[in-house]
């Protein structure tokens, strides 16, 4: 797979699945999301204390919900129209469709306390952009938070960055091609965050109840002096 044809794909993923993947949000189908990864990205955002936040590839918007109700202000945004169409029916926050191209070229013109990417990393170079992006996106002292597939939860081998075949398994009925995803290691995160003029505060790794293996990695970074 192409880095081009790839980016492309997921798009294209998410268009067609779009009111599949808000149904199986809406109704708690997911069960790592259910059990463990809702309640730790709110408990890692919340843990800056922020009065404004902007989620990027914020979906059908229940984050922007559950963090309204702890009194933080969400500008959401997301490049599938229907996700967006979504979340402004449900209320919560401001929504508006913009690619992560768009998100890179300096169209959002905002800056807020924290900045969430939550499962909304995917591709390759859109992400690099985009983290390059952040930094204009953040105010003086604020944090990005990233949640994102970890390592361990993947099953994925060999391990070292490249294309990898999605899955809707275990998201409920009514999804049809999913989206690839482009896996990287922890340390090629880490180099992303530092290549984006980011630093590294803290990682969270939370436990699955269950298996008691990591179900995702959390990375908080905040502005790299100087920067």
């Amino acid at each position: 797979m192409t880095a081009g044809s790839g980016e492309s794909q997921i798009l294209d993923a998410w268009h067609a699945n779009a009111q599949a993947w808000e149904r199986a949000v809406r109704s708690g189908q997911i069960e790592s999301r259910r059990l463990v990864t809702d309640q730790a990205i709110i408990d890692a955002v919340l843990s800056q204390a922020p009065r404004t936040a902007i989620d990027l590839g914020c979906g059908e918007g229940w984050l922007a919900r559950a963090l309204a109700k702890a009194g933080v202000q969400v500008t959401g945004i997301d490049a599938i129209p229907a996700l967006v169409d979504a979340a402004q029916a449900q209320g919560g926050g401001t929504f508006q469709v913009m690619s992560y191209a768009d998100v890179s070229g300096g169209a959002l013109q905002e800056r807020a306390d924290v900045v969430i990417c939550n499962f909304s990393l995917l591709g390759e170079s859109s992400v690099h952009a985009l983290l390059v992006a952040v930094p204009g996106l953040l105010k003086a002292d604020g944090a990005l938070v990233v949640q994102t597939l970890h390592p361990l939860a993947t099953g994925v081998e060999p391990y070292r960055d490249g294309w990898r075949e999605g899955s809707w398994i275990g998201c409920g009925d009514g999804f049809g091609e999913p989206a690839p995803w482009y896996f990287r290691t922890l340390g090629s995160w880490v180099a992303a965050f530092e290549a984006a003029g980011l630093q590294l505060k803290r990682m969270i790794e939370p436990l699955h109840p269950h298996t008691e293996r990591p179900a995702s990695v959390i990375f908080m970074a905040g502005l790299r002096a100087g920067s």
